[in-house]
């Protein structure tokens, strides 16, 4: 397992079927989010179990993504043609209809092995998600075996806890949500704090 916070995302160049539906031959990772936070989000495979709950409920998410400035991509070891059969099958039929972001294509295990979060008996990914800053940096990373499904409301807290410390320059204490009290990054701050959240 590879710690990569507080290091560049691993960057990568590999077809992708995009939120149009299109299938693009070398979608590059460094270039489409440029700038932008970044949501790179793997799981093992298309047509499984667990997966299309998380991948309908981040589509369903998506508009809280987008108005936070976060470029959504999922990654599978499954081809670009997959992917693409999956988003036109019917969520009643096992699949997750035409979801609003990036999905990638890592046939070849290498975005997987290079975030550190490939199986090693199975074969594909576990279930990985990794916040990237506008600078490129990944700032969460965090690895749940293959039944454990994610909450993306935690995902959309860890965005908002990023950008309020890079806006504020406090720090997000645990239960942290948008609108609560943060602290300074000093003993008195963390003392005041819990003088007044007791």
């Amino acid at each position: 397992m590879t710690v990569l916070v507080g290091r560049r995302a691993p960057d990568f160049t590999v077809p992708a079927v995009l939120a149009d539906g299109s299938i693009q031959d070398a979608w590059s990772f460094s270039e489409k989010t440029a700038g932008k936070y970044a949501l790179v989000f793997f799981y093992p495979l298309d047509f499984t179990f667990v997966c299309p709950t998380e991948l309908v409920a981040l589509d369903k998410a998506i508009d809280a993504f987008k108005s936070r400035g976060v470029e959504v991509i999922t990654v599978s070891i499954d081809s670009q043609f997959t992917h693409h059969a999956w988003r036109n099958t019917p969520v009643d039929q096992g699949g997750i209809g035409p979801v609003r972001y990036t999905m990638v294509a890592d046939i070849a295990h290498r975005i997987c092995q290079a975030y550190g979060v490939e199986h090693p008996d199975a074969g594909v990914a576990f279930r990985g998600t990794f916040l990237v800053d506008k600078a490129g940096m990944v700032r969460s990373q965090i690895v749940n075996d293959l039944p454990l499904g994610r909450n993306m409301s935690e995902i959309l807290r860890l965005f908002d806890a990023i950008e309020f410390t890079e806006q504020h320059g406090e720090v997000c204490p645990a239960d942290w949500q948008e609108g609560d009290d943060a602290l300074a990054p000093t003993a008195e701050g963390v003392a005041t704090y819990l003088r007044d959240h007791k």
